[in-house]
């Protein structure tokens, strides 16, 4: 039997990659990653971009996502790379690509890739957390008790089964406002990036360990940031600044 190979095709080469920072806010948040991708790729198709394909029987558009956050959180850093076949300015590529995807998911940010090794800048994330009719003093008790623990394992079932690992270790940074803020209590905290990543719903999961909080209302959580981690300061920075022009 012959050996199938793919067909030939002419694929245009990569001359440019851009990277972009979008948001998932309102009724987005319960979007998936999977839902984001599709309509990311009609949001190509309908600004006109000359995004490249891979090659081979099932050509894909070149598309790389870095850090996504679970399902159900909003978030205002999530962040994708696009390989196009022509040059163009990084800006005009996030306005158009802004203007055909559906309000909620925002392109924020826009730079022309310049240097590699992205992934590796994302170290950590910074998360609030809202919880409705909670009293802030609550929530600042709890923080306390975590903050004091030396360790708090909890578990999540993931692909390969139930896991139990330590969800205060990777915490770096937590702080209760003392007043709340829309009738909601916050916290917020900056988490490194490990191996079995620490999720806001496992950081809950902590709390409700270590101090019972269990809110009335499911609490609203949203990225503010993920980034470089400045371990004297625990700030999470800029992952787009290598790229940008002086």
């Amino acid at each position: 039997m012959a050996s199938r190979r793919p067909p030939d095709r002419d694929v245009a080469p990569v001359v440019q990659r851009i990277r972009l920072r979008h948001a998932r806010r309102g009724r987005l948040r319960f979007s998936s990653h999977r839902d984001f991708q599709r309509a990311l790729e009609r949001a190509i198709r309908r600004a006109g971009l000359p995004i490249a394909f891979s090659a081979g029987f099932s050509p894909h558009p070149k598309i790389s996502y870095a850090g996504s956050a679970p399902t159900g959180v909003a978030s205002e850093a999530e962040y994708v790379e696009i390989g196009l076949t022509s040059p163009r300015d990084p800006v005009a590529v996030q306005v158009a690509l802004d203007a055909a995807l559906p309000p909620g998911l925002d392109v924020i940010d826009a730079v022309e890739v310049r240097t590699g090794d992205f992934a590796q800048r994302l170290e950590a994330s910074w998360w609030r957390i809202e919880f409705p009719e909670v009293d802030p003093g609550v929530v600042g008790a709890a923080r306390e008790a975590f903050w004091a623990a030396d360790s708090v394992e909890v578990e999540r079932r993931t692909k390969s089964g139930l896991r139990r690992f330590d969800a205060r270790e990777p915490v770096v940074w937590m702080d209760a406002q003392p007043e709340a803020v829309g009738g909601c209590a916050i916290l917020e905290v900056v988490v490194r990036h490990v191996t079995l990543s620490v999720r806001p719903d496992d950081v809950l999961a902590a709390l409700r360990q270590v101090a019972d909080l269990a809110p009335p209302v499911p609490p609203r959580v949203t990225r503010l940031a993920q980034g470089p981690l400045d371990p004297a300061t625990y700030a999470v920075g800029d992952p787009f600044a290598p790229d940008r022009r002086d």
